[in-house]
């Protein structure tokens, strides 16, 4: 009897272990519950990898110039289309000095978190050439090119300078007699300078400290003309005190089509004068998370499609460097090609402090 009882027993415990054992039917359809006439595999599907949560708050983005220039402006358009693809403030911090390398640097100091952004302009490509810093393009990764303000030839309203051929035609008949005012050695005006000089026109160079004193001493006729960025000289093109003479580019400017660019009296010089002088980048430290940056670059992508930004780029003659360089590694081919150019150009002129070999910086 007891060995009857024992058998019974353990038959029970098998039924029970079976019927524990089978799956339940489906009710819904999910990942785990595939709908009729799929196949399952028997195995488990892998867990997608958690996605980034940034941001969750503010995100400061450093302008390394003073209030109301070009990158300012710039940067607060920008500003605006990003937090609406962003859903959080961007709060916009003027950090001027040294050629623009204290606001630089203060974003390359900060926590590589993604909370700190820095909108720079082309001096982090010849600051290491130019003794003012160590940094350079290397210690940031680039969210996107931006934009890049033309460089424009401009005279007083009262000028004998008519044309970009009277001009030019001066300074080649009189080399460094003529007048160009500029913000010193390094400078987009210097590069420019030094574009015309190898075409064979010696402009003589006179030193100032801002951009607005070297129009107001083309205004006063101390010099008798400069190598400027467009959007500084806008006010007095309309009210009609100075006169616009050419563009240094290799096209003519939408707004302007009668105005020649530059490279139409200079033979031989598309190379250089295709190159953005004044460009402005988004970056971030190179060691802020891959996740973060590629958030930032998705926003900004969407924020540079913006049509209201698009709209003020347009309004003011503004490059799209976004359209130009569209992708990292586009960018950081840019960032090379400039660099490469740009220092050796300076370094050839004598107006360096350190060689570019000393930054294993190709020579072009």
């Amino acid at each position: 009897m007891k060995k009857l009882l024992t058998a019974l027993l353990a038959t029970a415990m098998l039924l029970g272990l079976a019927s524990c054992s089978k799956p339940a039917e489906p009710s819904g359809t999910s990942a785990s519950n595939p709908p009729t006439g799929s196949q399952s595999t028997g195995q488990s599907e892998p867990t997608p990898a958690p996605t980034t949560n940034y941001p969750t708050g503010p995100i400061t983005m450093i302008i390394p110039y003073g209030a109301g220039g070009t990158s300012d402006l710039a940067g607060r358009q920008l500003a605006i289309a990003l937090e609406k693809q962003l859903g959080q403030s961007i709060i916009v911090s003027n950090q001027a000095g040294a050629s623009g390398t204290v606001g630089i640097q203060a974003a390359l100091d900060a926590d590589p978190d993604g909370y700190t952004m820095v909108l720079a302009a082309e001096s982090l490509g010849t600051c290491r050439v130019m003794g003012i810093s160590e940094m350079s393009y290397d210690d940031f990764s680039p969210i996107s090119a931006i934009s890049s303000d033309p460089k424009v030839l401009v005279v007083a309203s009262n000028s004998k300078y008519e044309t970009l051929q009277d001009l030019l035609d001066e300074i080649q008949a009189n080399p460094g007699k003529v007048q160009m005012s500029y913000t010193g050695p390094g400078g987009s005006g210097h590069i420019q300078a030094l574009i015309m000089n190898r075409y064979g026109f010696e402009p003589a160079l006179t030193a100032y400290s801002s951009g607005a004193e070297g129009i107001t001493a083309v205004l006063g006729n101390q010099v008798q003309f400069t190598n400027s960025n467009y959007s500084t000289v806008v006010p007095y093109l309309e009210s009609g005190d100075l006169r616009l003479l050419a563009v240094c580019a290799t096209k003519r400017m939408e707004a302007y089509p009668d105005v020649p660019a530059l490279s139409e009296f200079m033979e031989g010089s598309d190379d250089l004068l295709s190159l953005p002088y004044s460009p402005l980048t988004l970056l971030v430290n190179k060691d802020v998370p891959a996740d973060v940056q590629e958030v930032l670059r998705s926003a900004t992508k969407a924020a540079c499609a913006d049509p209201d930004f698009n709209a003020w780029l347009d309004s003011n003659c503004i490059d799209k460097l976004f359209e130009l360089y569209p992708t990292v590694e586009d960018t950081k081919a840019f960032f090379t090609e400039w660099e490469s150019t740009v220092s050796w150009m300076l370094h050839d002129a004598g107006a360096t402090i350190n060689s570019p070999e000393d930054y294993n910086i190709a020579k072009p």
